[in-house]
């Protein structure tokens, strides 16, 4: 059984060393957290406060695709946990039949935000996430799931402003907040890989 989530909370702050969504049930009171990238973050920030940008970027050139092929997301699903990733599905209709995709929950609920389109999680996977890591290795393992997450955050935003293209393209308020969020997400890969290196 699918439960109706919505997006309660954006955090992205620019001394913290993580930014995350935090999905609550609609019709109950479990809620928990979901880490994401800068990027993502950034990018269901802007669409939830309808900020337009001269040129669409990646989930408005997704959306502008489907509309203009004549189809619709219907609804956003986040179907699986597999080894502490979330799997998630759009379902897109299009000519009288739902076509269903891959997706990461993050650009799911990117390019759904802007149209309010109903998110749901599958029964089991709110239950496993609630229940949380239980045992010494199950926490480790998080660590490790969490930094090679942030290092490979690191090394695309790494690029990207590196890209004169990209720069180019950006005002340097924005790229001065993405070299911030770059340290921050340093920092936190640093400290993680210290615990882990302790812990053998």
């Amino acid at each position: 059984m699918d439960v109706p989530m919505k997006l309660s909370r954006i955090l992205i702050a620019e001394h913290s060393d993580q930014q995350m969504i935090f999905l609550t049930e609609v019709d109950g009171d479990r809620s928990f957290p979901i880490l994401i990238g800068i990027n993502e973050a950034m990018a269901i920030d802007r669409r939830l406060k309808g900020h337009e940008l001269p040129r669409p970027m990646t989930h408005e050139l997704l959306a502008n695709v489907i509309e203009e092929l004549g189809g619709r997301l219907v609804r956003i699903v986040i179907n699986d946990l597999v080894e502490h990733t979330f799997i998630a599905t759009l379902h897109i209709e299009c000519d009288g039949r739902m076509i269903e995709i891959d997706s990461r929950p993050s650009d799911a609920i990117a390019l759904g935000v802007a149209a309010d389109t109903p998110l749901f999680v599958a029964d089991h996977v709110l239950e496993e996430v609630m229940r949380g890591p239980s045992t010494q290795n199950e926490r480790v393992q998080m660590l490790r799931d969490r930094v090679a997450a942030l290092r490979q955050q690191v090394d695309e935003l790494t690029a990207r402003l590196a890209d004169e293209e990209f720069t180019a393209q950006h005002s340097e308020e924005m790229l001065a907040e993405l070299r911030t969020h770059l340290t921050a997400m340093t920092h936190e890969h640093d400290a993680i890989k210290r615990v882990l290196d302790k812990l053998g």
